[in-house]
């Protein structure tokens, strides 16, 4: 939550049901997925869907229900089994021995979700004005916390069924076929002082704020995202074998992990293929690539003759295009190709939706950041060191939860979440 938004305007109502839509979408992410499924941690970065679900619980719980005088604890020891790195709050379990907690059940994890969101509908429709407006902020925050949560159950999920050797599908229909991907072409914006960061008058998170303006040297950056058949290229022309092409970091990773191709890309026979929430399927040459890491996406940029635009360049390439795409709603569970069809004048396209795109811009405060007091004040702003931002939401981000202004962030190895890249260059 944003110290400069007001939020004493919120709906009371609008706030209620917005709680019962988001809560129900986490269960309905889950649902395709065995209690088996939900328990398994299958590296550390993942989290058993089991614990997301229990987590974005105790969210709720511990920063709008242990507030009230009347409230008990549901389970003690769900404190610490739930807490994620919230460390004012208290002890935490080690995020790597997710995998190892059994109990409580999947059942049960559901039943404490029931418990907590009927004390919480009771709130919203009983609480005095005054109460309202201090806890609306909170469960603004709890909402869009949650709703991160579902894209990473999405992104876990995933994993889990690749780490079994039956390579398993999330989802057993057919997976939508990508258009053939209209042209590259480049979209120039002038140098000049530009706005940046969230509006006051609207949800953002703290990270987003202040609104600043900043200096922008002129750039042109790319009509859509990178295709795999254009980073197939980059492959068969040995790009995961020319160090040049790499930062120091990135061959270091490439030669330690044995990288040669995309998280989840195989070959068969000839040809690639890769697990996605269908199960394995072939490459699909006209969709975005995916599930690259930074590295990946800078030594791929390099080898075009181009780059990553920075995160300045991106929010401003964005700044009049509308929100929306393949998100969360569209229900694809994949990354979709565009083609000329998507074209609205001369703004870029896939600018949200799809896949995350990288940016060369490390996760770091704006200027005259400060970071928010209490145990809400560890959610972003103690993660900006070392990791990069990433923009523009993917496949799985509901279009609701989006901003122009949002940043994701990740740590630059980072590939099993749902990220690609759109190039940049220098305006000359």
């Amino acid at each position: 939550m944003s110290e400069n938004q007001s939020l004493t305007r919120v709906d009371r109502q609008l706030l209620l049901e917005d709680y019962r839509r988001v809560r129900s979408e986490s269960e309905a992410i889950a649902a395709p997925i065995t209690a088996e499924d939900a328990q398994i941690q299958s590296m550390p970065d993942v989290s058993p869907a089991k614990w997301h679900l229990g987590h974005t619980t105790w969210f709720f719980e511990t920063f709008l229900l242990s507030a009230e005088e009347y409230y008990q604890p549901y389970r003690e020891e769900l404190k610490i089994l739930f807490n994620s790195y919230y460390n004012a709050v208290g002890e935490q379990h080690p995020r790597s021995q997710r995998g190892l907690v059994s109990r409580p059940t999947l059942d049960e994890v559901i039943d404490y979700r029931h418990h907590v969101d009927a004390l919480i509908r009771d709130f919203l429709r009983s609480a005095s004005e005054t109460r309202f407006a201090e806890s609306a902020g909170v469960i603004l925050v709890g909402l869009n916390h949650e709703q991160q949560h579902q894209e990473l159950m999405m992104t876990d999920i995933l994993h889990v069924l690749w780490s079994n050797p039956l390579k398993l599908a999330y989802r057993d229909s057919e997976r939508p076929v990508s258009h053939l991907p209209a042209q590259l072409t480049w979209h120039g914006h002038d140098e000049g002082l530009y706005w940046i960061g969230a509006e006051k008058d609207s949800f953002a998170y703290d990270n987003e704020h202040p609104r600043h303006r900043q200096f922008v040297h002129g750039f042109e950056i790319a009509s859509r995202v990178v295709t795999n058949s254009e980073y197939m290229e980059f492959i068969a022309s040995g790009g995961y074998e020319c160090p040049e092409l790499w930062l120091s970091d990135g061959w270091a990773t490439v030669q330690a992990e044995n990288w040669c191709a995309p998280l989840y890309w195989e070959r068969r026979q000839g040809a690639w293929w890769l697990m996605t929430l269908y199960g394995m399927k072939p490459v699909d040459p006209n969709a975005p690539v995916c599930h690259v890491s930074y590295y990946e996406a800078d030594a791929f940029a390099r080898w075009c003759g181009a780059r990553l635009p920075n995160e300045l360049e991106w929010e401003v390439a964005a700044s009049d295009v509308e929100i929306g795409g393949n998100l969360q709603e569209s229900d694809s569970v994949v990354a979709l190709g565009s083609d000329e069809g998507d074209l609205v004048g001369e703004q870029p396209m896939q600018m949200f939706g799809d896949v995350w795109e990288w940016t060369q811009s490390a996760y770091l405060p704006y200027p005259g950041y400060r970071m928010n007091d209490g145990a809400l004040g560890e959610y972003n702003g103690k993660f900006m060191c070392n990791q990069m931002v990433l923009r523009g939401g993917s496949f799985a981000t509901p279009t609701d939860h989006l901003r122009k202004s949002y940043r994701n962030f990740f740590y630059p190895h980072s590939r099993w979440q749902f990220t690609g890249l759109r190039l940049a260059r220098d305006l000359v």
